[in-house]
């Protein structure tokens, strides 16, 4: 809503808001959305030192009490990218690795919330060993790094960085490879509910994005490229655009990570050349 209302630099200064840490301006213009945001920012940075703390202290999994100081790190580190955006006046970079950084927390704590559900607890995982090459757990981390790229790219329009081709472009690929993964996981293992479950949430979800990627070109770009300022068509379908996408990637996150449980890679066993081909001996 911040950047789709160009109300970044609303609030001049950082990390007070008109020279105040605790007093709340007159929520007027992009004021309304850029103070609300860091209101936002700070109530889920507080959340996040319950949820690292809290962790810390009850979560017997070493690796999970990791996982909770990473989205610490992670989320002072989104604060404090947000306040450098307003300090160097929205630097595209450093907006854009603003925005991305705040997807990755979200990932993070999707995750954390996986982790710790009562199924993931005590379910046995049913388990078989996928040999195709490329395997499913391939195409999700593939999934993954196209997802990232293209949000980088994303950011890095919406923030006056780059030109709006190479998003566009770029979005035909990933439809490709998100396609190809969640077609592979629904045909090969439908009977493993923990992968098509957010197989069957991804490939809908890129069907939306992609209507709204449409929908957002359209009053961006084609039909909104002379406005004075941003219309409420061009927001709502922007803001809708940004979120599905975030929704995607922890979604495409989520089936990576079930792939990975559920559907683990069968690596060849290496056998001496005589085992392999009696005839050899």
């Amino acid at each position: 809503m911040v950047t789709s209302n160009d109300a970044g630099l609303s609030v001049p200064d950082w990390p007070t808001s008109f020279g105040s840490l605790y007093k709340i301006p007159k929520l007027v213009g992009g004021v309304k959305f850029e103070h609300t945001h860091r209101m936002i920012g700070q109530g889920a940075g507080l959340l996040t030192i319950i949820l690292a703390w809290w962790t810390w202290v009850v979560e017997k999994r070493r690796w999970m009490r990791i996982l909770g100081l990473a989205a610490l790190g992670t989320v002072i580190a989104q604060g404090v990218l947000g306040g450098l955006t307003v300090l160097f006046f929205l630097p595209p970079p450093v907006s854009s690795a603003h925005a991305a950084l705040a997807q990755t927390f979200f990932c993070i704590a999707v995750a954390m919330a996986l982790f710790t559900g009562r199924r993931w607890v005590e379910e046995q995982p049913r388990v078989e060993f996928d040999q195709r090459r490329p395997s499913l757990f391939t195409l999700t981390l593939l999934s993954i790094f196209v997802l990232y790229v293209q949000l980088i790219l994303g950011a890095m329009f919406r923030h006056h960085g780059l030109s709006w081709w190479p998003h566009v472009v770029h979005a035909v690929l990933v439809s490709f490879v998100l396609a190809w993964t969640a077609v592979r996981a629904l045909t090969v293992y439908p009977q493993i509910e923990a992968v098509r479950r957010p197989a069957v949430l991804m490939l809908s979800l890129v069907i939306a994005q992609l209507c709204l990627g449409f929908t957002a070109f359209l009053t961006r770009i084609s039909w909104g490229r002379d406005a004075v300022q941003p219309e409420l068509p061009m927001v709502l379908a922007t803001v809708a655009h940004v979120a599905v996408g975030a929704l995607l990637l922890a979604t495409t996150v989520i089936l990576a990570i079930q792939v990975w449980r559920h559907v683990p890679v069968a690596f060849e066993e290496t056998l001496p050349e005589a085992q392999r081909d009696p005839s050899a001996a």
